[in-house]
């Protein structure tokens, strides 16, 4: 029961962070292992600053 608990607490947490558009680095690299792993995974400061770009940094269709 503790083990389902903790999931669920994973699970929640996670999506809170997608709510308000915080990446989730874990699940980054995990991806990275699972499906690049010749490739060497951003550390957390790239990666965050690419995800921030890729959500605010085009300037095309926005008016400000």
């Amino acid at each position: 029961m503790l083990e389902d608990l903790g999931r669920a607490g994973r699970y929640l947490t996670q999506s809170f962070r997608l709510m308000v558009g915080v990446p989730d680095y874990g699940s980054y690299v995990k991806h990275m292992q699972a499906t690049h792993p010749d490739q060497e995974p951003m550390n957390y400061e790239a990666f965050f600053r690419e995800r921030q770009a890729a959500r605010y940094g085009s300037a095309t269709g926005r008016c400000c």
